[in-house]
């Protein structure tokens, strides 16, 4: 009866710690899966022009920077990129942030958008834009004109049927580039830019500024290289 009393005990003392295991297996699952809901909400879906990518919330800090990331200087701050992220130091952590306008970037995101306004090509992620600029991809404002994801056809530079050809063989990014530095320096040109048109400009104005802006584009790419019709 002893040995009966006996193994009865041990079978009923191996039941409750099998069922304490569950309980606590269970326990750390929940937490896991709790942790990993935590993680989520602090991400967001950018789907802006179908990007349709995840990325971490801007403001969160992180201990370590994860492996791969890239350097890039900015006056006299250091910014970190990883995988279409920003992050600055603060203290011994890092905070993940946006990028000041007028950054140059010796690269693009590794998945971006392109999205095309008044015929120059900008370069989307993560709520960034770029444009090509002399000695990389410059961090600029959101374009203000009329957003095309579709590129302009046969050298078309503009709605207003501006169009360009290189006379020299110009690579793909050699033509962004030259657009681009073309395009800011008839800005100070003329004053107008066509991917952040003014408000409130009657029509007639706003059309010979528009005027202004294609003979001045006109003459600073036919120096380049290019011929303009």
């Amino acid at each position: 009866m002893s040995y009966l009393r006996n193994k009865s005990w041990f079978f009923a003392l191996g039941l409750m710690l099998a069922v304490l295991s569950g309980i606590m297996l269970f326990g750390f699952t929940q937490v896991a899966r709790a942790d990993e809901r935590g993680f989520r909400h602090h991400e967001f879906m950018d789907s802006q022009y179908g990007h349709n990518r995840y990325y971490p919330s801007r403001g969160q800090f992180i201990e370590a920077l994860p492996s791969g990331h890239r350097v890039v200087f900015y006056g006299n701050a250091r910014y970190y990129f990883h995988e279409g992220v920003w992050y600055r130091p603060q203290g011994r952590r890092f905070v993940i942030v946006a990028p000041p306008f007028g950054m140059i970037v010796p690269f693009l995101p590794p998945y971006y958008a392109t999205i095309w306004v008044g015929g120059l090509p900008y370069y989307y992620a993560n709520e960034v834009y770029y444009t090509q600029g002399a000695g990389g991809y410059v961090v600029v404002e959101p374009p203000k004109g009329e957003v095309s994801q579709t590129p302009p056809s046969a050298g078309q530079m503009s709605s207003d049927q501006l169009f360009i050809y290189p006379r020299q063989g110009q690579s793909e990014q050699k033509q962004a580039t030259d657009r681009y530095e073309c395009h800011r320096w008839v800005i100070g040109q003329t004053g107008y830019d066509p991917t952040q048109p003014p408000a409130s400009v009657p029509a007639a104005q706003m059309s010979q500024k528009r005027a202004d802006y294609q003979r001045a584009m006109g003459a600073c790419l036919d120096g380049r290289g290019y011929t303009v019709k």
